[in-house]
């Protein structure tokens, strides 16, 4: 079967630990794009933030941002999906957040707002290289009617814990996963990695079994369980490689790579 539509996650996956593409999966991303193959990121990022390095190893489709919330083409900015958090369910997150003492941070028109200034929202800034703007009336921002991510940030251990009583609380309100063990992330119920890659199947309409997904983590889940051909990277979390069709080498070893020479260009 000829897969025509591949969609990696970044970090972890097409990323390299220090945040690079190598140069020998950027030509064979090359080479699959110059067969005729759509490929994109799919990533919790902003756009902002993801159409950064899509530009630089030289993609021009839409691209799946916010864990599935949001794709945007990158020629026009274009927006082809868009989900948002329930504002009910925003606002009773932060009433949580605000009585445990937890750090929450908005995602709005691709902009981050934070209640303060801590080292949580440098330590992530750091990493994604985007700008941030501190609201101290951070209710306002709540209130906001198209809140596209709302994310936890704290220790790994801390937010396991947390994650099934929240589950419980918010059940099929929302769409609850872990992009890294300190990121706890909540999206609407259609912002999954597996909704948008169906959405952009069907755009280009290529057959969902035509389509190849990677990944590291468990918000990749649904990506990689709606795929033709579901990868998990060698780094990937157990969960994941229980699910995926095929292992591949770690995002330190070319693994993006070595999937698109089997499956696409030696196939």
């Amino acid at each position: 079967m000829p897969y025509r539509l591949i969609a990696m996650d970044l970090d972890d996956t097409l990323l390299t630990d220090e945040l690079t593409v190598t140069e020998g999966t950027r030509q064979a991303m090359n080479d699959a794009i110059a067969r005729g193959v759509h490929i994109t990121i799919a990533t919790g990022r902003m756009f902002d933030s993801a159409q950064k390095i899509a530009r630089q190893v030289g993609l021009n489709v839409p691209i799946i941002t916010y864990q599935g919330s949001l794709i945007k083409n990158l020629l026009d900015e274009e927006v082809l999906y868009e989900r948002s958090i329930p504002i009910e369910v925003a606002r009773e997150l932060y009433e949580y957040c605000l009585a445990n003492d937890l750090h929450l941070q908005s995602y709005i028109d691709d902009k981050l707002y934070v209640a303060e200034d801590n080292d949580k929202i440098k330590g992530y800034v750091a990493q994604s290289k985007i700008p941030y703007f501190v609201e101290p009336d951070f209710k306002r921002i709540i209130d906001h009617p198209k809140q596209t991510k709302l994310l936890i940030i704290d220790e790994p251990a801390k937010l396991d814990a947390l994650m099934p009583e929240l589950k419980a609380r918010f059940g099929s309100q929302v769409h609850l996963t872990k992009s890294k063990p300190n990121y706890l992330e909540f999206l609407h119920p259609e912002g999954t990695k597996g909704h948008a890659l169906r959405f952009l199947a069907a755009h280009y309409g290529i057959p969902i079994e035509e389509t190849i997904a990677m990944g590291d983590a468990m918000n990749d889940h649904e990506m990689v369980e709606a795929a033709g051909l579901g990868v998990a990277m060698a780094n990937a979390v157990p969960a994941l490689k229980a699910i995926a069709d095929y292992v591949t080498l770690s995002n330190n070893e070319d693994g993006a790579k070595h999937v698109i020479e089997k499956f696409v260009l030696n196939a």
